[in-house]
C-alpha cells in the first residue's frame, strides 16, 4: 500500500511539473509575440496592400446557371402512340425501345467539340448597339497582370517563330477533314478549352434535373449565353431523338409516291381494258379482267396500308419530341460571382501575420541550429 501511495504521489508530481512547464512555454510565446507586435502591423500593412493589388487585379466573374427537366426515356403507350392501333390494327404498332440519349449525357454533350464550335459563333451584346461573337469576346475579357507575365516568355517565343515560318492570318475557325474529324488550329483549340470551363453542364442522377453554368466577365452576356447553351441542348436532344423517325418518314414518303402511282397504272389498265372490251363476251375477256381487276385491288391494298403507315410515322415524329421544362431561366446576376475580394485581403493579412510570427517564434532558432551543425 506504502508503495503504490508513493507512486502516484510521484505521477502526479511529474504531471503538475508537466503543466507548468506548459504554462510556462505559453507564457514565453506570448512575451515574444507581444515583444514583435510592431513587426506584427507592419507584416499586417504588407499583407493588406499585398491582399488588395491582387484583389483587384482579378476580374470579377458572373455565373449564370439554368435549370432544366428534361423528359428523358420513353412513355409509350399513351399519346399519339395510340394511333398505332387505329391505323395499322391491333396487332400493328410501331418499335418500342429504350432511348440511348439520357440524362447523363447533357454534360458531355455541352463539353463536346461540335456543340461548342456551333456555340462560339453566335452574336452577344457588348453594348446597346454593338454585337460580336462569342469566339471574339473571348478574346476581349481581360485577365490578372500575372497572367501576362507568365505567359510573357511563350508570346516572345511565338514573335520569334513566326519571323521564320509562313501562317495564314485568315484561317478558318474550324475545318471538318471529314465527317467525323474537325481539325483545329491551337488558337482555336485554346479558346475551345476555355469554353469548357466556362460552360458547365451537371446533372442530378436522383431526379434527372440539368442545371446549365456559365462564368463570363459581362454578366448580361453571360444570361444570354446560358439561355443559347439550353436553346442548343433542346435542338440537339430533339434532333435525335426524331431523326430515326424522321428517317422512317421520308422512306415511307418515297414509298408512298411509288405505290401510288402503282395503283393509278392498275387502275388505268383495268379501266382501258374495260373500255375497249366493253360489249364482248369471252371467257378469255372475263379472265384478263379479272386479273387486271385483281391486280388494281392488291395494289390499292397496299397502297392504302403504306398510306397508313405514313400517317402513323408523321404521327410518331411529333410524339419522339421530348418536353423540356425550364425550372430556373437564365436571369442576368446583379452580384460577381467566386471568391469575394475581402477574403482575399483577409488571407493575404493572415498569411503575412503567421508567416512573422512562425519566423520569429521557430525559424531564427532552426536557422541557428543549421548554422552551428555546418560550423
Amino acid at each position: 500500500m506504502i508503495e503504490q501511495t508513493s507512486e502516484k504521489d510521484i505521477k502526479q508530481k511529474q504531471n503538475n511539473h508537466n503543466d507548468e512547464e506548459i504554462e510556462i512555454d505559453l507564457i514565453g510565446i506570448l512575451r515574444k509575440i507581444i515583444g514583435i507586435r510592431k513587426t506584427i502591423y507592419k507584416a499586417a500593412g504588407i499583407g493588406l496592400v499585398i491582399g488588395i493589388i491582387v484583389a483587384i487585379s482579378i476580374p470579377k466573374q458572373y455565373t449564370v446557371g439554368v435549370t432544366l427537366s428534361p423528359e428523358m426515356g420513353n412513355t409509350k403507350g399513351s399519346g399519339l402512340s395510340g394511333l398505332d392501333a387505329s391505323f395499322l390494327g391491333s396487332g400493328v404498332s410501331m418499335n418500342e425501345g429504350t432511348d440511348a440519349l439520357n440524362a447523363s449525357l447533357s454534360a458531355d454533350i455541352v463539353s463536346s467539340t461540335p456543340f461548342l464550335l456551333e456555340l462560339s459563333n453566335m452574336q452577344v451584346p457588348v453594348s446597346r448597339n454593338e454585337e460580336i461573337s462569342l469566339s471574339s469576346y473571348l478574346d476581349e475579357e481581360s485577365s490578372p497582370w500575372w497572367g501576362y507575365v507568365i505567359s510573357f516568355p511563350g508570346m516572345v517565343i511565338s514573335g520569334v517563330k513566326s519571323l521564320f515560318t509562313k501562317e495564314d492570318s485568315e484561317t478558318v475557325f474550324f475545318e471538318k477533314v471529314n465527317q467525323n474529324m474537325i481539325e483545329l488550329s491551337r488558337k482555336d483549340s485554346h479558346k475551345i478549352e476555355s469554353l469548357k470551363r466556362r460552360i458547365t453542364a451537371s446533372v442530378d442522377k436522383k431526379t434527372s434535373m440539368t442545371t446549365v453554368s456559365v462564368t463570363l466577365q459581362n454578366p448580361k452576356v453571360a444570361a444570354v449565353v446560358a439561355d443559347s447553351v439550353v436553346r442548343k441542348l433542346q435542338e440537339y436532344i430533339i434532333d435525335y431523338r426524331t431523326s430515326k423517325a424522321k428517317e422512317d418518314c421520308l422512306y415511307l414518303e418515297k414509298l408512298f409516291k411509288e405505290r401510288q402511282q402503282e395503283y393509278y397504272d392498275a387502275q388505268k389498265k383495268y379501266a382501258d381494258y374495260m373500255d375497249s372490251h366493253d360489249n364482248i363476251v369471252l371467257q378469255s375477256v372475263r379472265a384478263e379482267q379479272e386479273r387486271l381487276q385483281n391486280d388494281m385491288s392488291l395494289a390499292y391494298q397496299v397502297y392504302s396500308q403504306v398510306a397508313n403507315q405514313l400517317q402513323v410515322a408523321r404521327a410518331k415524329v411529333q410524339e419522339e419530341k421530348p418536353v423540356f421544362a425550364i425550372v430556373e431561366p437564365a436571369v442576368i446576376p446583379l452580384y460577381p460571382s467566386g471568391i469575394s475580394r475581402k477574403v482575399y485581403v483577409l488571407a493575404f493579412i493572415f498569411l503575412s501575420v503567421c508567416i512573422v510570427i512562425s519566423w520569429n517564434l521557430f525559424g531564427e532558432d532552426i536557422l541557428n541550429k543549421f548554422k552551428e551543425i555546418r560550423a
